[in-house]
């Protein structure tokens, strides 16, 4: 039985807030539950259908509003994910539902709303329950008074969402299931034979375990210096780097480089010598300290260019920080090159902020969003909002104050910040030829974001499904983004592994701080693990739908697609994206204990091939078969709509309405041309049929002009014979057998007889057929006339084939002859007698 919805109120001068852990007021509807009827449910076995694999209800609370959209249900908290189920339609509410590891925070809130009655001293509370998710959501849910559901809810939402160990994720009870993960350690592999112009070599796990994976090229090697993470914990197992620079060097040159990150090749063109490398900032300190090693290895990027023999190419150390910033971590060991100690280079401050300005500033967008938006978490819309009926209150100081807030969140122009970076650096690539290298302090976020970015300009393979997948692999997951600390889920703990992480940063400068751990290993405390957390990767994303929109022909996928793969990262379903190193996510088994996120998206566009919405309809390879190159006037950035709005404005966040369209049509003309298809081998196999039919048709026709000519003879062969048996002034009848009989007459005639020709083995034998169409039977009665002068005789003159005018009968064995007075009886079979050839002399006519 469905509860009934509660009455909404359109004002909210009478609220009053309390909130038990959200700091600050705001407004909410007024819910009379008192209308609600109660309803007494245990979990319902019919509800496990929505379940997913190895997924499990751990608690419950029914009667349940969705205060976004004023919606009853049900609530349930499971293993993975926090589920609204609708009272009314009993099928799943999207905005109520959101995993686990998505939800960024959550407060119990309490409302009080002054009562409207006679006794308005006595005032009414409403417990909720806020969710802010890390997907741009901000939800909140009312229980019912009296009840103990809402603190059930909030405990196990306490003991699921951040779970101590990294074992008791949803990815690691589900397992991986069919969505199995190949070693990510080949597929990186074979992105480094790619760039070397060996992409005809296929590595192998038997490969990387004897270590014959090793290859170069004339400017670039594969280097297992950090085979066992020895010299990096963060970097991944095999590096690219200059093919004139030993590994003894590299290992020197890792002590000057924070966190031992060295300069190492992620993109390089093979016919250019271009190259794009990424390191951590530098360990200069405030006495500006220098490596030779260091120097060296950064030099060697910069190869000889193939036409100037006299000539290297420029280097340009791409440094994502504000100078500021840089030069303050430089009091605490850090600090950015100095263009005086690496030859012919130029140092170039991009100005991006850190990732606590990242977090701020995503929280203040989401507020905003969820503010002016039509199903904000209070239940007001935002046309409701201040009491008036128009957009932002129905006054310009009010629009332009919400405009102002959108500002003043400044995602936005971080966004655009990161296109700028990345645009520029795949400028200097592309049309200098030149030899970069981008840095920020450690060198996996804001490194992370402007080298990938760029890599994603620069090569149209990466803006494939398969390349997109390869670029995030080795610049994002081998090249060590923290996603654990970023994301704010746990990583392996436990004191053994941070003292191995500690040890191995070694060298002249391991007392400086920045040489020690990064945290990734998650205590208990929730502080540390919230002050680590930051959407770069989100913003990331949000960076390539932003050149999706601007090069709607160059990429392969669509902005669906982008925002699945979002949601499936945020929801650490899957394993690839768990841990903050390759490394962490060897020792935890990842790969073999939890399901592959590739693989899952990859089978769910196979169910709908090219027609599925991850695909994008306008993608032209030959359009865009080179570099991006977008120009500063079209890197302006505009909301995401397919992600930004789809929570606070749905309807307005279709902004993909033409593409579905346009998709719907491809559908229906794909639908249209397999008809075509069908059709057009009907048509073939119909054509094939007329042939056979024409072919059968002209067999028939020489079959019945055959018939024809033959029918044509017996005609003209029995009108011989009627004109033969007439001249001896016999009669001739036909009967309805087809049968002619011929009566001869005579008065000496007084009996008869019937009798027939026996046959004689010679050439002019007749088989009788039964069969035959026509036949003549002749009866002729005689006495003792002799045969020649008797009617008898001149039958046997004209009808006899042995018998010849002057010599008499040649068959003298005959019946006929001997037996010349008695009844004589002849049947003639024209069949036969056309198998005899008989002779056209005896039917010529006088």
């Amino acid at each position: 039985m469905a509860a009934s919805r509660p009455s909404r109120s359109v004002s909210a001068r009478d609220i009053s807030i309390g909130c038990e852990r959200l700091d600050g007021a705001g407004s909410w509807d007024t819910l009379e539950w008192t209308k609600i009827e109660p309803v007494t449910r245990s979990v319902s076995h019919a509800n496990f259908e929505f379940l997913l694999e190895a997924e499990r209800v751990l608690d419950e609370g029914h009667g349940v509003v969705l205060v976004n959209t004023d919606e009853a249900g049900t609530l349930f908290v499971t293993n993975f994910r926090l589920l609204f189920l609708s009272d009314g339609t009993r099928n799943i509410v999207p905005l109520g539902t959101i995993p686990l590891a998505t939800i960024e925070k959550f407060n119990k809130m309490v409302v009080k709303i002054q009562s409207t009655s006679r006794n308005a001293n006595k005032s009414s509370s409403r417990r909720l329950l806020q969710i802010i998710g890390k997907d741009m959501r901000i939800i909140v849910f009312c229980f019912r008074p009296r009840t103990k559901q809402r603190r059930a809810i909030f405990d196990a939402l306490s003991r699921c969402t951040k779970p101590e160990r990294i074992w008791d994720l949803y990815a690691f009870t589900c397992g991986p299931s069919k969505f199995c993960n190949l070693s990510p350690k080949v597929r990186l592999l074979n992105e480094y034979f790619r760039l070397l112009g060996k992409g005809f070599h296929h590595a192998s796990m038997r490969m990387i375990e004897d270590g014959s994976f090793t290859m170069s090229n004339d400017s670039w090697r594969i280097s297992d210096i950090n085979f066992n993470y020895s010299l990096c914990q963060s970097y991944p197992f095999a590096l690219l780097v200059p093919k004139s620079v030993s590994d003894d060097e590299i290992i020197q040159a890792s002590n000057f480089r924070a966190r031992s990150r060295v300069p190492a090749v992620s993109w390089c063109n093979p016919e250019t010598g271009a190259v794009l490398a990424r390191s951590s900032q530098p360990l200069v300190g405030i006495m500006n300290t220098r490596s030779t090693a260091d120097e060296k290895l950064v030099a060697a990027l910069c190869a000889q260019l193939s036409d100037e023999k006299d000539s290297r190419r420029k280097l340009y150390i791409a440094d994502a920080r504000p100078r500021k910033n840089a030069l303050a971590n430089g009091a605490m060991g850090g600090g950015s090159e100095s263009s005086s100690n690496y030859f012919q280079s130029e140092i170039v401050f991009f100005g991006i902020d850190n990732i606590h300005a990242m977090r701020e500033s995503f929280a203040r967008f989401r507020d905003y969003l969820d503010t002016h938006g039509a199903a904000s978490s209070d239940g007001m819309s935002s046309f409701l909002r201040h009491g008036g009926w128009t957009w932002g209150g129905g006054n310009l100081s009010s629009m332009s104050a919400s405009v102002s807030t959108l500002g003043d969140s400044g995602w936005l122009i971080h966004v655009q910040s990161v296109l700028a970076g990345s645009a520029w650096i795949a400028a200097r690539v592309a049309l200098e030829s030149a030899a970069v290298l981008v840095h920020c302090s450690d060198g996996w976020d804001r490194t992370s974001q402007l080298v990938s970015l760029a890599n994603l300009m620069l090569d149209p393979y990466y803006r494939t499904f398969t390349g997109f997948q390869a670029l995030v692999e080795k610049d994002w997951l081998a090249f060590g983004h923290p996603f654990s600390d970023r994301v704010g889920m746990p990583s392996i703990s436990g004191s053994s592994f941070e003292l191995s992480r500690n040890a191995s940063s070694t060298g002249s400068f391991s007392s400086s701080p920045l040489r020690q751990s990064s945290g990734s290993s998650q205590a208990s405390n929730s502080s540390h693990a919230q002050n680590n957390y930051s959407p770069i990767f989100l913003q990331w994303v949000d960076c390539v739908s932003q050149l999706l929109r601007i090069y709607p022909f160059a990429f392969e996928f669509s902005s669906n697609f982008l925002v699945d793969f979002l949601d499936c990262v945020l929801s650490c379903r899957f394993g690839n994206f768990l841990c903050n190193s390759e490394k962490e996510r060897q020792i935890c088994g990842v790969d073999e204990s939890c399901g592959c996120l590739w693989a899952y998206l990859a089978d769910m566009r196979s169910s709908e091939g090219r027609s599925h919405a991850h695909y994008n309809l306008f993608y032209d390879t030959l359009k865009h078969n080179g570099p991006l190159l977008p120009p500063a006037a079209a890197l302006a950035p505009t909301l995401w709509p397919q992600f930004h709005l789809r929570w606070a404005c749905p309807f307005e966040s279709q902004a993909g309405e033409l593409e579905a369209e346009c998709r719907n049509m491809a559908i229906k003309f794909s639908e249209l041309q397999k008809a075509k298809e069908v059709a057009e081998m009907k048509a073939k196999e119909y054509l094939a049929a007329m042939e056979i039919l024409n072919v059968d048709l002209q067999n028939e026709k020489q079959v019945s002009s055959s018939a024809i000519n033959l029918a044509k003879r017996a005609s003209k062969e029995n009108a011989a014979i009627q004109r033969a048996v007439q001249s001896l002034g016999c009669r001739v009848n036909f009967t309805n057998s087809s049968d002619s009989t011929v009566d001869v007459e005579s008065s000496l005639m007084e009996t008869s007889q019937r009798f027939s020709l026996p046959r004689r083995e010679s050439e002019y034998t007749m088989e009788h057929n039964d069969r035959s169409d026509l036949s003549v039977s002749i009866t002729v009665v005689a006495d003792d006339v002799v045969p020649s002068s008797s009617p008898l005789g001149q039958v046997c003159e004209t009808l006899c084939p042995l018998r010849t005018q002057g010599r008499g009968c040649q068959w003298p064995d005959a019946a006929c002859a001997q037996l010349g007075s008695q009844f004589v009886g002849l049947k003639a079979n024209f069949d036969a007698f056309d198998r005899l050839s008989i002779y056209d002399r005896y039917f010529k006519s006088e």
